[in-house]
């Protein structure tokens, strides 16, 4: 469908002479990244150069997209903005409520059931506010929203951290927390540091079994999960030049996991074909007239090293299929390592499930290279051993592949379809195994893969690889198989081989779909009333955050000191969880619960100095509080990577936690703890996280003299009478430091509105 075209006529008219600006501004070529950012630069920000890594950056974003779990706090944070409607084109993506159980039709009829509550405020919210509305079933946001709103050169940000995967097309797509989309929502300009540039420079072509897929397995293999972190990852070069429009969207999608601000390919013939396919033709026409500046400078293809931070190569025509995990998504391995890499590890050889779709990988594309190996299960009369799941990622992918075959592949060889959602990647999975604790492997074409996130077990093994390596694994049953080598015993006791995958970019019938699930936002909405029921278990409105009583904080409480990888889901866990997410109170009883005591290596089971016994974590949050004291969280390396979900800072915000200290934080999550009042500092001395002991008590000085680029001084107070100190950072600008001096940023949009 043809979305807000005269917003983008707009937009395509100004985009060359904003470039020519920057150019001239900079006095150097320009990367596309570059191109983009200055031309979406607030008036309140132009006409300066930024120093990359550094200044902050007011930016006026073309649109927002939000998903079901993530739109509840966000919408009910702009119910109290005082706005009457959204001041760029917005949508909602009912995608998460979705549980994985027993088929499409019923889960979905289910989730209708379950959440009906929290749809009808989603779309009677929508409705009010002019908020464009994609019914349960229709899809899964980045896909649906590469397929309506993405378009070259543009700017977007989504409540989800993989709304990079727009960068497909050609957009600065980011992640953020609901709070940042309100900011842009009322017509604010929207904040964000100059992100540093990794430039990665694809020669060759893929070529086999090799896909889209394995080149971000590889590049997280190298930046690992914090290396991108203030960073936009632009390709470029002959092999980016190659790739499928949705490949690039796989590739930027899954940028997330090495904490990158956002991934980008520059504009070319494939992407005007996929926007033709997607009857958007109106676009691509007017992408062609500017496509010189929707691409790096000529000068910046051929110097790269002059033009970004760091540059990476990678040959495509040598490039390996990989499989990434257990745990990480950056623990990568060769497919002609991984046997090796499974014994040596002593990790379980035997695959149980394999499961392809998701946002990352559930395009035409996709679908149609595994359709290919699970008909070659079919006509070389092979026996599939593992569970085999396939979800689409819209219905119009669904509904195309319905029509031209594909889903009755994977049915024949025991596939089972699930709705157009989420679903297992995000936990929304009902595994049926026999023991839920018990050691296994799974194998996925999702994007993240850290413990319990699938299935809720610390215990499954899950990997990640591309649609068709995910589905020769499942024929096999064996993470010791290697399909580019190994044969496979048929139903005669014959040895055959799995032939090469074959995919086809886009249907050769065209995309067709009956229902896209789409509502739109009525002409008059004076007559649509929005009702919370305050004995709701799903939904509450929201109450402000304290201000700051303009002192230093004396006496806070260690709740927890993080041991290792501390991520949101960590912080605020999915699953089952979801159905909170509209309840602040009700899931804050989530808080921390999967991150690891330092002092105990045990999750969601911390000291209590009164009693000396050991508690839940949240419990402990609330005794605190209600004792009216407060809290510290002290957590490692990376804290808060993964999902952009802003409930993992107001959930400690709301019981009591005043201080969050790492050794350093992953970005989305640092800005959101700004965003709803928190401090989130950096120990000056990494070591200093060692000082800290089971039973201290804290004092933190320093906030009278609270501004840019000065530290903190924490004083760790020790059971025994002694005391030590540690120097502590911080990232606030004199706008955020306004944000924590009012209780939040909300409560600041909400003064300026009155």
């Amino acid at each position: 469908m043809l979305f807000d075209l005269p917003i983008i006529e707009q937009f395509y008219k100004s985009f060359a002479s904003k470039v020519s600006n920057a150019r001239e501004l900079l006095g150097k070529p320009l990367t596309l990244s570059e191109k983009i950012l200055y031309a979406h630069s607030s008036n309140e920000s132009s006409k300066k150069t930024f120093l990359r890594g550094e200044d902050y950056v007011l930016f006026n974003p073309d649109r927002v997209a939000m998903q079901d779990a993530t739109a509840q706090m966000a919408l009910l944070q702009f119910m109290n903005a005082g706005i009457d409607k959204t001041a760029v084109p917005s949508t909602v993506h009912c995608d998460h409520l979705i549980q994985a159980n027993t088929g499409a039709s019923e889960d979905l009829n289910l989730a209708l059931k379950q959440n009906n509550e929290v749809f009808d405020f989603l779309k009677s919210v929508s409705a009010k506010y002019g908020i464009g509305f994609w019914k349960p079933g229709a899809g899964i946001i980045h896909q649906v929203v590469l397929e309506n709103y993405a378009f070259p050169g543009g700017m977007m940000i989504g409540t989800d951290s993989h709304t990079v995967n727009a960068g497909g097309l050609g957009m600065i797509a980011i992640g953020v927390g609901g709070a940042d989309a309100v900011d842009v929502m009322v017509g604010m300009p929207w904040e964000l540091k100059m992100p540093k540039l990794i430039g990665i420079k694809l020669t060759g072509k893929l070529n086999g079994w090799t896909s889209a897929k394995d080149i971000i397995l590889k590049v997280a293999g190298i930046l690992t999960v914090k290396g991108g972190t203030g960073c936009i990852v632009e390709y470029f070069g002959e092999g980016a030049e190659s790739l499928s429009a949705t490949g690039k969207g796989t590739i930027c999608n899954m940028g997330a996991e090495i904490g990158a601000t956002t991934s980008i390919f520059g504009y070319g013939k494939k992407m005007e074909e996929y926007l033709v396919a997607t009857e958007r033709k109106e676009i691509a026409e007017l992408a062609n007239k500017v496509i010189a500046d929707l691409n790096p400078d000529k000068e910046v293809i051929e110097n790269p090293e002059k033009y970004y931070d760091q540059v990476i190569e990678i040959n495509l025509s040598e490039l390996e299929p990989h499989v990434n995990g257990p745990f990480s998504p950056d623990i990568a391995t060769p497919i002609s390592a991984f046997g090796k890499f499974i014994k040596d590890n002593n990790y379980p050889e035997i695959l149980e499930v394999g499961l392809i779709g998701s946002c990352t990988n559930s395009s035409y594309e996709d679908l149609t290279r595994a359709a290919s190996i699970a008909r070659q299960a079919s006509e070389k009369e092979l026996e599939v051993k593992a569970e085999y799941i396939v979800t689409p990622g819209s219905e119009q992918i669904r509904y195309t592949t319905e029509r031209d075959g594909l889903l009755n592949d994977f049915k024949s060889i025991g596939g089972l379809v699930m709705a157009n959602a989420c679903g297992p990647c995000i936990g929304q999975w009902n595994r049926h195994n026999s023991d839920p604790e018990s050691k296994n492997s799974i194998i996925t074409s999702f994007n993240r893969n850290f413990a319990k996130r699938n299935d809720g077990n610390p215990n499954t093994h899950s990997f990640v690889a591309s649609p068709e390596i995910v589905t020769a694994f499942a024929i096999s049953g064996s993470l010791l198989f290697n399909p580019l080598t190994d044969t496979l015993t048929n139903k005669h006791g014959k040895q055959v081989m799995l032939d090469e995958p074959k995919g086809i970019e886009l249907p050769e019938k065209g995309f067709e779909v009956k229902d896209p699930g789409y509502i739109a936002p009525p002409e008059n909405t004076s007559e649509i009333s929005i009702e919370v029921n305050p004995e709701s278990d799903r939904l509450q409105l929201l109450r402000p955050f304290q201000e700051w009583n303009g002192d230093d904080i004396f006496g806070l409480k260690l709740l927890i000191k993080a041991k290792g990888k501390c991520t949101t889901d960590h912080i605020s866990m999915a699953g089952p969880w979801l159905k909170y997410r509209g309840h602040l109170d009700n899931i804050s009883n989530n808080l921390l619960i999967g991150a690891v005591n330092a002092f105990n290596d045990e999750t969601n089971t911390v000291l209590d100095t009164e009693s000396g016994e050991y508690m839940k974590v949240p419990d402990l949050a609330r005794k605190i509080k209600a004792n009216g004291g407060a809290s510290i969280v002290v957590g490692d390396e990376n804290y808060g990577e993964g999902s952009s979900r802003e409930h993992a800072a107001m959930e400690p915000r709301n019981l009591g936690v005043k201080v969050v200290i790492v050794k350093s934080f992953a970005r989305i999550h640092e800005t959101n703890l700004k965003k709803q009042g928190m401090l989130g500092l950096t120990f000056a001395n990494k070591d200093d996280y060692n000082k800290i002991q089971e039973n201290d008590t804290f004092d933190l000085l320093g906030l009278k003299s609270f501004k840019p680029n000065s530290q903190f001084e924490l004083v760790i107070n020790h059971a025994n009478g002694t005391s030590d100190t540690a120097k502590l950072n911080h990232t606030y600008n004199n706008t955020q430091i306004e944000w924590y001096k009012a209780g939040s940023a909300l409560n600041l949009i909400r003064k300026h509105s009155k």
